[in-house]
């Protein structure tokens, strides 16, 4: 069974390129590369990968696509970013979607200071150019924009949208977030919105973390998208700050561990290759 991940980055670490990378965050502060990939995924039955922006520039998805464009690259695709609130985002698009390796873009807007960003008129017209480039969007949000978010799919019901990291809930020992969940769920009933199982440790609150923490929230992210449409992704190397990439497949084995085998196909390549229209490997 081929295995994709859905959800990385690569990146030249800078103190200026990437100011989002605090003290706390040592570990983060270096390089990784694909070399560096390959490593971490050794020994896990990963296959190919998702390389996702990590800076909001142009120059950065370019970067991207040439790596993805290696002989041997383990990189599938590239979820990269353009300026979609800007006038001239579609010569953006037509230059560089001649890469088919593009097949999706992304914005950070968990990190805009107006929660209502995502409802934005300039934001939501560079969204309606994406459909004539058969490309993605994928959503970055913490729990607290879901109502929002819904608002803002709701408005383009023949966008394909894939859901960063379960929408980043607040997890706490003692304390499920029982508001990110209902709001989740109702955002799930969108047959165009897929949902990647990512990012998910480094949204514990809690000194550390189990598996038994991390449980109710594979349930309900499985329960609200797993027909086809919930698919793995480490977030490595931000997974770092909490957890080994080895660490991190071992707890989604587990997690995953009373699936079918037709469920597991689709939750760890499955549902990555329809929602990213990918060239499977086998």
């Amino acid at each position: 069974m081929s295995r994709i991940d859905s959800h990385h980055h690569f990146w030249h670490y800078s103190v200026q390129q990437y100011g989002w990378i605090q003290d706390h965050m040592a570990v983060l502060k270096r390089d990784f590369l694909p070399s560096d990939l390959v490593e971490a995924v050794s020994d896990t039955g990963i296959t190919g990968v998702i390389s996702v922006q990590a800076r909001q520039t142009v120059e950065e998805t370019e970067w991207l696509l040439s790596l993805a464009g290696g002989q041997n690259s383990i990189v599938d695709a590239v979820v990269g970013w353009v300026p979609l609130a800007a006038p001239d985002v579609q010569a953006e698009l037509e230059r560089l979607t001649h890469d088919s390796r593009l097949r999706a873009v992304r914005h950070v807007v968990h990190d805009e200071p107006d929660d209502d960003f995502i409802l934005g008129t300039e934001f939501n017209r560079g969204i309606e150019t994406l459909k004539r480039y058969n490309l993605v969007y994928d959503i970055l949000i913490f729990g607290k924009h879901l109502r929002q978010t819904i608002k803002f799919v709701d408005q383009h019901p023949e966008q394909p949208f894939v859901l960063d990291h379960i929408a980043k809930p607040t997890i706490r020992a003692g304390k499920f977030d029982e508001e990110w969940a209902k709001l989740f769920k109702e955002l799930a009933k969108r047959p165009h919105v897929s949902c990647k199982f990512s990012g998910v440790v480094t949204e514990v609150r809690d000194p550390s973390w189990t598996i038994d923490l991390l449980r109710p929230y594979w349930d309900t992210a499985w329960q609200a998208f797993g027909d086809g449409r919930l698919m793995y992704g480490s977030d490595w190397p931000v997974c770092l700050l909490r957890s080994e990439y080895q660490q991190w497949i071992q707890t989604v084995e587990a997690l995953s561990g009373g699936l079918s085998p037709t469920e597991l196909q689709s939750f760890w390549s499955g549902a990555a290759t329809k929602a990213y229209n990918l060239v499977s490997r086998g």
